[in-house]
């Protein structure tokens, strides 16, 4: 029987264990508790074009505006075409979901949602799924990818090879490496990195997006949802001015907030007049009612963080990388379907997607091993990550300069850590200095604009 291992158990990963192992293949899952994953902490919903009024293209329209036409139009026509397919997977698992709303970007409330903690209700019944269909989980994180000359023969886990015909990287993106995140702590790209360093190509490093209302409380950084804006909150200054359209794509919003900041004046989110707050967003009352802040009578203060990987490994449209028989799926991916900002609420739509596409991309090719082969372990202590965190945060942030990219990729050579952390962090500053405009989430403040020149996706190997 074909063995396949699936490494990470977010929305992508389940969704392609169940897939795969509904075709009778069988299917290992490595990764620690869902919990951890950044699907289980995603709060708002999924889009699917599927109502009345709504349509497969004006979804892809509002994918393509808020991408700044740097989207793979045929990856966005490809992926939104399979909506009620994905719909209807969801579905057929006994998922229900409870609204539709409205996102920043969007022209249509076509986000659906499970009481704003929307990842946390499809991780679990996906995870059930899985259980039920006899898919392993082996709990612990994969160390390090068993590649050789040009193929992957699965992972190294506690310093032990676990052979598998066809090896799926669903780990999600590389948040982590930013100094405020709301994402999940494990998200430091480490087999990302690895896999460039042992030959694969990764794409469009620089689009990381910042997440506009971010909270940083006392017990950490937290997300406060694009649905509560959706909602009718506002954004207003401490001189209690709006100062920009909530619901416009997060990267011009994220923008804003910055340049409040800069100025010294500091920014809230004015979520009073929100109807049923507390019923409606239970997650988010929960933690900020712990933070001494009652949202239905006080304003929240937001910043931007760090919220999503756009760029990732470089994969086709049926989610191959260049290596063989290794495959990426979800955040860890990258083919154009966000193009330079991801438009809200379609992270979690191509999660799934990508998810039953690859399920079948590994079925139509059977890959098979060759048993002979000692791949070598290049796992590395992970050493001063908070500095990468620091020097990635100040030098490639929401708003960026040639010089300060310089100077962080100077800073960043002389930090001791994971070569293949290195590598990816490497790689996010010098594509953003090779992109010579402001495109998306990417913000070059010495080149505004956007450029037709650049209108192309960047690669990376180191």
């Amino acid at each position: 029987m074909v063995r396949i291992g699936i490494v990470g158990n977010g929305i992508a990963g389940l969704t392609a264990a169940i897939a795969l192992a509904k075709k009778g293949t069988e299917v290992y899952v490595v990764g620690e508790t869902i919990k951890k994953t950044n699907s289980y902490l995603a709060q708002a919903g999924i889009a699917f074009p599927i109502l009345s009024g709504d349509s497969i293209k004006n979804h892809v329209l509002d994918t393509i505006k808020a991408g700044r036409h740097l989207n793979n139009e045929e990856v966005v026509w490809s992926v939104i075409s399979r909506s009620s397919e994905a719909y209807d997977f969801l579905l057929s698992l006994g998922l229900e979901f409870e609204e539709n709303e409205v996102e920043g970007g969007h022209s249509f409330p076509r986000v659906f949602t499970i009481k704003n903690e929307t990842g946390k209700h499809v991780t679990k019944i996906l995870y059930t799924w899985a259980k039920e269909l006899n898919v392993h989980f082996i709990k612990g994180l994969a160390e390090s990818l068993a590649i050789e000359n040009g193929k992957c023969y699965g992972v190294f886990l506690d310093g032990e090879l676990l052979r598998f015909d066809a090896t799926v990287l669903a780990i999600g993106g590389y948040t982590a490496l930013f100094k405020y995140t709301a994402g999940s702590p494990l998200n430091l790209g480490i087999l990302i990195g690895d896999a460039v360093m042992r030959g694969a190509l990764a794409r469009d490093l620089e689009f990381v997006q910042f997440h506009p209302t971010g909270f940083i409380g006392k017990s950490g950084v937290k997300l406060i949802s694009e649905a509560v804006r959706g909602a009718g909150a506002k954004l207003i200054n401490s001189n209690g001015e709006r100062f920009v359209n909530e619901l416009e794509p997060r990267d011009i919003v994220a923008r804003a907030i910055y340049m409040q900041i800069q100025e010294g004046k500091e920014v809230y989110l004015d979520a009073t007049h929100v109807k049923d707050f507390k019923l409606r967003f239970p997650q988010i009352y929960a933690f900020l009612k712990q933070e001494g802040i009652d949202p239905e009578k006080t304003l929240i203060p937001v910043s931007p963080i760090a919220h999503y990987s756009i760029g990732g490994l470089n994969v086709d449209a049926y989610y191959r990388t260049n290596i063989k028989s290794l495959y990426a799926i979800g955040e860890a991916a990258n083919n154009g379907f966000h193009g330079a900002n991801r438009l809200a609420s379609n992270s979690l739509l191509e999660c799934i997607v990508s998810g039953l596409e690859v399920s079948r991309t590994i079925f139509r090719e059977r890959p098979k091993l060759r048993e002979n082969t000692e791949p070598a372990n290049t796992s590395q202590e992970a050493g001063d990550v908070e500095q990468i965190r620091k020097v990635l945060w100040e030098h490639a942030g929401i708003v960026r300069r040639g010089e300060k990219l310089k100077e962080g990729i100077k800073k960043l050579k002389n930090i001791e850590a994971d070569e293949r952390i290195k590598c990816l962090a490497e790689g996010i500053l010098k594509s953003a200095l090779w992109r010579e405009e402001s495109r998306g989430v990417h913000y070059r403040a010495d080149f505004p604009f956007t450029r037709e020149e650049f209108k192309k996706p960047s690669f990376w190997r180191c």
